[in-house]
């Protein structure tokens, strides 16, 4: 073969290496953009997204819809730059979401008990705006604790140490005083029966007190159930969504006015709402879907009010009932506090 012959041949053979290389080599990136949406008010496959049984509710109106991240991972370079040059789209290291030594099954699984401790703060949080009433459970009993053998999981909470419960906040307080060996009653309520025990506490790194080995949340105390219908979704960020959704569906009138809202935002038992991550591909995601309000956790208000849409309006929240209040203030042509 001639020079040229042989030019041509070794030139085609590096593009189809590069080729190759570029199609399933892989990155350690993970590709984040906007992911699917859900509308709290509405069905997913048939089902209420949040239904309540038991307890009379009233019709609601618009959306209040709840926003995603997508989040791809194996990332051929050749894909990783088709989207990182799409716009849409944008890279991040791996070791970000990925622990060192951690399967793909184990952060899903993390992800899904994150979303589901989500749906439990919501539905604590709604139902104490509104002004129902609360219990204390224990939630986890540890392993070889004073508690351990007394107490089981999800029984409640009435007196630690002579003291009354009312909320999770009123445990440590109760044990402030106490020392390890120290011995205490407990009175709590098992498959619905009252009792009482005397226990021992135990030692735990970091603290003087006496240790119970119980973790306490407070639940809704309620003679109906409120059921949450998403299953595929990761994470905490859509608790602020749920709750309103519990809301609206308790109370008489629509709390968005018909018109469509949405929002993000990790809520706790007492309401207050928490920064999240991904703000700017979850506003694309709520404009693209016809959302004209965004409801933004105020953690989030500087990098939300620099990547906002066209034509979305952003909504600063810091609680559940900040949240309310905005929607019933737009809802009747007033203003709202702003990013």
């Amino acid at each position: 073969m001639t020079r040229r012959t042989w030019t041509l041949v070794v030139s085609l053979f590096l593009v189809l290496a590069l080729g190759l290389l570029g199609g399933f080599a892989r990155v350690p990136y993970v590709a984040l953009g906007p992911g699917p949406t859900y509308d709290t008010l509405g069905q997913v496959n048939g089902a209420d997204v949040v239904s309540v049984d038991g307890q009379e509710t009233f019709p609601t109106g618009g959306r209040l819809t709840m926003t995603t991240v997508s989040l791809t991972d194996d990332v051929s370079l050749f894909g990783a730059l088709g989207l990182w040059v799409s716009g849409r789209y944008a890279l991040a290291p791996r070791e970000e979401f990925f622990r060192p030594g951690e399967s793909e099954d184990q952060v899903r699984d993390q992800n899904v008990k994150a979303f589901q401790d989500s749906q439990t703060s919501a539905e604590v949080a709604a139902l104490r705006f509104l002004d129902y009433p609360v219990k204390v459970v224990a939630a986890e009993v540890t392993d070889d604790s004073a508690a351990d053998g007394v107490l089981a999981p999800n029984d409640r909470l009435l007196e630690v140490n002579g003291r009354q419960v009312a909320t999770a906040d009123d445990v440590r307080p109760a044990l402030e005083a106490t020392k390890p060996g120290d011995r205490i009653a407990l009175t709590f309520e098992h498959e619905g029966q009252r009792k009482t025990a005397t226990v021992t506490l135990g030692t735990t790194p970091g603290r003087e007190t006496g240790f119970l080995g119980v973790l306490p949340l407070d639940r809704a105390d309620v003679p109906f159930e409120i059921k949450i219908g998403l299953t595929d979704v990761g994470g905490p960020s859509a608790g602020l969504l749920f709750a309103l959704a519990i809301v609206d569906k308790l109370t008489p009138g629509e709390l968005n006015g018909g018109q469509s809202v949405a929002g993000t935002g990790e809520i706790n038992d007492k309401g207050e709402v928490g920064r999240i991550g991904g703000i700017g591909f979850k506003m694309v995601a709520a404009r693209e879907g016809g959302a004209t309000v965004f409801l933004v956790p105020a953690g989030n208000c500087d990098e939300a009010r620099q990547q906002a849409p066209e034509g979305l309006r952003l909504v600063r929240v810091e609680t559940l009932a900040d949240a309310v209040s905005s929607l019933e203030s737009l809802n009747k042509g007033g203003d709202a506090p702003a990013c």
